[in-house]
């Protein structure tokens, strides 16, 4: 049985999508937080990498969801991959639409201080627990859709 290039490229989507999140998410962040000693600049830049992966997962899912209906039809609804991706984007639209812009406004009310300095710092905690939870389910989620995905 020969596969089709749309099958391969969902594959290397599927592979760029968790990959991303699982290097930026518990590599790369953690890494610019015991490196650098700004770490509003190590937020800032974290910050900048997960916009990133939010732009990257929303393209996937779309490429994902619009591969699997002209592959399938609306029959892949009824495949968990298929909900594992919208559950996945979801996660991704809660989070940059709904989430960071908090967490933004919470930086823009405390500048010039450092939000973790500022009377803001516990909602700041809180928002950014909200996200992480967020992140963690889309990291589990995309392992799943990785193993699903062979």
């Amino acid at each position: 049985m020969t596969t089709h290039w749309s099958d391969k490229l969902a594959l290397i989507v599927i592979t760029l999508w968790v990959g991303g999140l699982w290097a930026i998410g518990y590599l790369a962040a953690p890494s610019l937080f015991m490196s650098l000693d700004d770490k509003p600049l190590a937020g800032s830049l974290a910050g900048r990498m997960f916009t990133l992966m939010s732009y990257v997962g929303m393209v996937s899912a779309a490429y994902l969801i619009l591969h699997g209906l002209l592959g399938h039809g609306l029959r892949v609804m009824r495949t968990a991959t298929f909900w594992i991706v919208v559950l996945m984007l979801a996660l991704v639209l809660i989070g940059h639409f709904g989430v960071q812009p908090i967490i933004a406004g919470l930086k823009a009310q405390a500048w010039p201080a450092d939000v973790m300095h500022s009377v803001f710092a516990d909602r700041f905690r809180t928002w950014h627990g909200v996200a992480s939870i967020a992140y963690l389910l889309q990291s589990l989620l995309g392992l799943w859709l990785v193993l699903r995905s062979r």
